[in-house]
């Protein structure tokens, strides 16, 4: 790609990702893309194509695209690759407080780790730390994918 691509816009595509969705840039266009994965099961079914209202056509036909130029869009980190514990592990041992950084190490551990943890992080009223820090560790997967696809991207 001759121009760079905006990280902020691969971060904010890898966050938004759902097990039924599957985000992709365009290497021609820099275009991100997201689809559904029924619009890839209904590539090929003239039937589901033609019933289906224009916007969900016109992402069916950029389904049948990707599957049909494969080289020309890269997969874009899936969201169950982000080790969304290691995340708050770290970020639990980040914060300065110790008290405050003990009360969070505690809650991720065990069942219900994910639900104690955001009780914990309005607690002491640190969840907009949290929510930076994670951004920037999602930030931080963006760049090093980029890198290894030698994508171009700014920082904004």
């Amino acid at each position: 790609m001759g121009f760079p691509i905006k990280i902020g816009e691969i971060v904010e595509a890898i966050d938004l990702q759902t097990d039924e969705t599957t985000a992709f840039l365009n290497k021609k266009t820099g275009e991100i893309v997201t689809i559904l994965a029924e619009e890839f099961n209904a590539v090929g079914n003239q039937e589901l194509l033609e019933e289906a209202p224009e916007w969900e056509r016109a992402d069916m036909r950029k389904a049948q695209e990707i599957l049909g130029n494969g080289r020309d869009f890269l997969r874009l980190p899936a969201k169950d690759k982000i080790d969304d514990y290691q995340i708050m592990e770290k970020f639990c041992l980040s914060v300065r407080d110790r008290k405050i950084s003990e009360g969070l190490y505690v809650s991720i551990k065990g069942k219900g780790a994910f639900r104690r943890f955001k009780d914990q992080i309005l607690r002491p009223g640190i969840a907009d730390q949290w929510y930076k820090y994670r951004e920037e560790a999602i930030k931080q997967i963006a760049i090093d994918w980029c890198k290894s696809h030698r994508i171009d991207f700014e920082e904004e």
